[in-house]
């Protein structure tokens, strides 16, 4: 898979965990991706602050990105 096919199956996988997010008043920006293997991200919004963000980061985004781009490692937030 070539650098853009990941960037784009990754941002598929963000388009499909983003309306649960945003259903709570939250969002997520990807930063980069870095070896094709570590994927950054950003929460926003209420997910900032949440109790539950990292919980939500490696059950729902990880793995949703996983499902699209299997050879990701790690997903993790860059906080602002």
């Amino acid at each position: 898979m070539s650098t853009e096919d990941l960037r784009l199956n990754v941002e598929k996988a963000l388009d499909e965990i983003r309306p649960f997010l945003q259903s709570d008043g939250g969002d997520i920006s990807l930063l980069s991706i870095e070896d094709d293997k570590l994927v950054k991200v950003q929460l926003l919004g209420a997910c900032v602050g949440c109790s539950v963000n990292q919980m939500t980061l490696k059950s729902g985004v990880e793995m949703t990105i996983k499902k699209y781009a299997p050879q990701i490692e790690q997903v993790i937030n860059i906080e602002a």
